[in-house]
């Protein structure tokens, strides 16, 4: 179940945000995407989930060709999304939140059996889980969003910026979360990340964007310790 895009390109208006990209995820490999603002990473997410619609190429998961595809016909697909900061409703309770992810299954018993498995990976949502989600810490909110997309049963779980505005700690717990999630699921993980270097670290393949082009393609610590990776995208 490797995903493979081909040639994909996605324009915005006169913008092309997406220019040619081919790349392989093979299946139970997590793939970190980084690089600068503006670079096309999140693009390449929503192209993927079927909230953008590709100019040209093609993207296959499981063997066939999803462009133009219905994004709820691909979470049915094994493809969740984890959107920047919108995937959690705020007026909803962590459970109705939950459940909203598994809303296409129709079987109770099931539903809720993913729902114990959300709170053995993040407990904190199960000391809050009637709570509204509004009033969860970012931390928390992010653990939540990510518990949704894992109601649904993914093969492939996109993630857009899961770090953004959280404190370092709760970056290095959410990130280790991940790491094990793609370890024991199987799971076929692409990550977006600003926060390079611990995005890397976790990830079996690390790619670099720039301005809509795949620059750099590679194992993950290869391109740690690639000199000009590290001065134009790590900092140092």
């Amino acid at each position: 179940m490797t995903l493979k895009i081909s040639n994909l390109t996605v324009n915005h208006g006169a913008i092309c945000a997406i220019n040619q990209v081919s790349l392989e995820v093979p299946a139970g490999k997590l793939a970190a995407i980084i690089g600068s603002n503006g670079a096309g990473k999140t693009t390449l997410l929503r192209a993927l989930s079927g909230l953008n619609h590709p100019t040209s190429g093609e993207i296959s998961w499981m063997g066939n060709n999803v462009v133009g595809v219905k994004p709820e016909m691909l979470v049915r697909a094994g493809i969740s999304h984890v959107s920047e900061g919108k995937s959690v409703v705020p007026e909803l309770s962590v459970r109705d939140n939950l459940e909203l992810g598994a809303i296409w299954r129709r079987n109770k018993k099931e539903s809720q059996e993913s729902i114990d498995r959300v709170i053995s990976i993040f407990p904190r949502l199960g000391e809050r889980i009637e709570q509204r989600s509004d009033t969860l810490s970012g931390g928390e909110r992010q653990m939540l969003a990510i518990g949704r997309a894992i109601m649904s049963k993914p093969e492939l779980l996109l993630l857009d910026e899961p770090s953004l505005g959280l404190a370092p700690l709760v970056v290095e717990q959410i990130f280790q979360t991940i790491r094990e999630l793609a370890n024991s699921m199987n799971l076929t993980v692409l990550l977006v990340e600003q926060n390079a270097m611990g995005a890397l670290k976790i990830a079996d393949i690390g790619i670099v964007l720039n301005l809509g082009k795949v620059v750099a393609a590679n194992n993950a610590q290869a391109l740690i310790d690639d000199p000009a990776v590290r001065a134009a995208y790590l900092g140092y």
